[in-house]
């Protein structure tokens, strides 16, 4: 047995269909009576739903969240937070949310309450990813961690399926990169194939029965284990390379992710002979590559970075952000190799 150290997140997790009634209780026990709410623009009636389950102790709801966390929204959110004098706030529903949580909580140090409607997996990790002029920067404080995250079963039922597919895609990027994170464990490394599992095993389901409660829940509890491998291990080539975009060319978070991700681990596949059989043992394939590939088709999900809007001169620019800040990855990254992987990922060429 190889030596290695695992930190355990300190979050509290709720789960279950019908949790997220347990709003006002989660929050009176943190001492909370003015919690801000806060959601993305398209969420009010979710929001209002979070203040009637904190009855009284509800300040109010920004609903101005959006993609990449942009300081320039956290920094009207802080202002609605101050004139309604928060002590704490609720985030409910994608990473966009969180993350605006997250950057509030960095800023003040005001508790949180995470209420995903998404499978993202942002709420179990002390990762903040905040873009500002074009540029997303990510840090990792103690400060960011949500100190509850309710997970309600019924909250993702409404969630469309195209949009559940790629988010899910999102969670098992998490479990991949964490396989061969240069700070894995045992632990985590039974996590993050038990949370594909769990993912791929239920996503060919989805379509067909968009509204069942038992696929439902194998995608969030298949994406709290995805996140929370996310929160202990330092991601790779996959994370640097989507953040790099999505804050260059302002691309769909979760759509990005589902593109890059066979590209990157075909490109690692050389150096992580043995995290391609675990992979495999988990997704019940002898090709994981092939797997992820199958899964996007038969999901109509996006296949290139042109689909998603980024222009093709756009790849210079990316390899020049990403080699100028790497992150540690278990094969060698050059700005060439770099290159001919973007190019792949743009046209969305076949990696059989």
């Amino acid at each position: 047995m190889n030596p290695f150290v695992f930190q355990a997140q300190a979050a509290r997790v709720i789960f279950g269909e019908g949790a997220g009634a347990r709003l006002g209780e989660e929050a009176a026990q943190l001492g909370l009576s003015r919690a801000l709410v806060l959601c993305t623009p398209g969420q009010t009636a979710l929001a209002e739903r979070a203040s009637q389950w904190l009855g009284g102790r509800a300040a109010g709801v920004f609903d101005g969240a959006t993609m990449h966390t942009p300081v320039s929204v956290t920094e009207r959110a802080l202002k609605a937070a101050q004139e309604l004098r928060a002590d704490g706030v609720v985030a409910i529903g994608g990473g966009s949310t969180t993350g605006l949580g997250k950057a509030i909580a960095l800023r003040t140090d005001l508790p949180q309450i995470v209420l995903p409607t998404t499978y993202a997996g942002s709420e179990m990790t002390p990762i903040l990813g905040e873009t500002r002029d074009g540029v997303k920067t990510t840090q990792r404080s103690a400060k960011v961690l949500p100190e509850v995250v309710i997970y309600d079963v019924a909250l993702t039922l409404s969630l469309p399926v195209r949009l559940s597919a790629l988010s899910a895609f999102n969670a098992i990027a998490h479990a991949v990169e964490a396989l061969y994170a240069p700070d894995t464990n045992p632990v985590i490394s039974l996590m993050a194939e038990e949370g594909v599992r769990a993912i791929v095993g239920a996503l060919p389901a989805l379509a067909e029965n968009p509204h069942d409660l038992s696929v439902r829940s194998d995608l969030l509890y298949g994406a709290w284990l995805c996140s929370c491998c996310l929160g202990a291990t330092t991601m790779g080539l996959h994370h640097k390379l989507c953040h790099t975009l999505g804050g260059l060319f302002d691309l769909p978070h979760a759509e990005t992710h589902t593109v890059v991700l066979p590209y990157v681990l075909n490109f690692n596949a050389p150096a992580i002979p043995e995290i391609l059989v675990r992979l495999g043992r988990a997704m019940g394939a002898g090709d994981p590559v092939g797997a992820l590939i199958e899964l996007q088709r038969k999901l109509r999900l996006p296949m290139s970075l042109r689909d998603l809007g980024m222009p093709k001169d756009g790849v210079v620019r990316a390899v020049e952000l990403a080699i100028g800040n790497p992150y540690k990855n278990p094969r060698e990254v050059s700005a060439a190799l770099l290159t001919e992987l973007l190019e792949r990922a743009w046209a969305g060429i076949d990696l059989a």
